[in-house]
């Protein structure tokens, strides 16, 4: 059930930050982007994404400061999200890595 909520909480992060900006990046492709190609070079772990996620949530109205701390924007760290949940054992750090963070 612990599994299920962390999921929950990953797909719900990913969706705030994905629906907020989908009419600006609905027609477009990352690689063909420069600047956000460029902002994407700054890639985390799933662990230390899952730190992030956590801080982002425990501090929502401090989440484009905790974003740029890390050299990241809201689309980059929705396109790592997606593809840490795009494989299971990431998806698997970061739920620990979240988990951990929250407590």
């Amino acid at each position: 059930m612990k599994k299920a909520s962390l999921i929950t909480a990953v797909l719900a992060l990913v969706l705030a930050f994905g629906c907020k900006n989908q009419s600006a990046t609905s027609a477009s492709t990352p690689a063909s982007n420069s600047p956000a190609t460029s902002v994407s070079q700054n890639s985390l772990s799933p662990e230390q994404l899952g730190e992030l996620g956590a801080k982002i949530k425990k501090n929502p109205n401090d989440a484009q400061k905790i974003l740029s701390e890390q050299g990241l924007t809201e689309q980059s760290f929705e396109q790592q999200i997606r593809q840490v949940a795009q494989d299971p054992d990431a998806s698997k750090r970061y739920a620990a890595a979240y988990k951990k963070a929250s407590a």
